[in-house]
């Protein structure tokens, strides 16, 4: 697939994503850009076409939270939107991740969700908490467990001899997190 292709199929749904999240015409035409540069750059490496909107949001989002960070604004993601944001209909690890993150206890979830979604260290987690940063060094080490965790008992995913989980993705019917 060419970037023209993906163009013309996504950009103005990226474009209205973009836009829904900075409210700016000229920020949005700039990061629509800039996602569009990525997409053109990392296409070769995306391994299933079927895919691809997915990932072009994905690439979006990711650009979008870039500019917030690099602007020391605040992006807030509010934890309803990891489940709701790119519904699709093939079954995919992030899939499965968004249940397991959804099931996860709210104090491990927040605090994970500020750190590894959001971008923000653990010493602003911890003051936007009120809580002592070894305490939410380890609900984010926890939660990063869990999701681990989540991923051996929903697609019977193993943790290989280095601490990496390997394995293949469960039909969806046969997935405990989806289904």
């Amino acid at each position: 697939m060419k970037t023209k292709t993906v163009w013309d199929l996504y950009a103005q749904d990226i474009r209205h994503f973009i836009l829904s999240k900075v409210n700016d015409e000229v920020i949005t035409d700039d990061l629509l850009q800039e996602t569009f540069i990525k997409v053109h750059v990392k296409l070769d490496t995306l391994k299933n076409e079927n895919k691809i909107k997915a990932w072009v949001f994905s690439i979006a989002r990711y650009t979008v939270m870039d500019y917030f960070r690099q602007n020391n604004l605040n992006y807030s993601i509010e934890e309803k939107h990891i489940v709701e944001e790119y519904t699709h209909s093939d079954h995919t690890k992030e899939d499965c991740l968004r249940g397991i993150i959804k099931a996860l206890p709210k104090k491990y979830r927040k605090p994970l969700i500020l750190a590894d979604i959001q971008g923000l260290k653990q010493t602003q987690i911890s003051e936007r908490l009120d809580l002592p940063l070894p305490t939410v060094k380890s609900q984010i080490q926890r939660a990063r467990k869990l999701i681990a965790q989540g991923f051996v008992e929903c697609c019977d995913f193993k943790i290989n001899d280095n601490g990496y989980l390997v394995g293949e993705l469960q039909e969806k019917e046969h997935c405990k997190v989806c289904n």
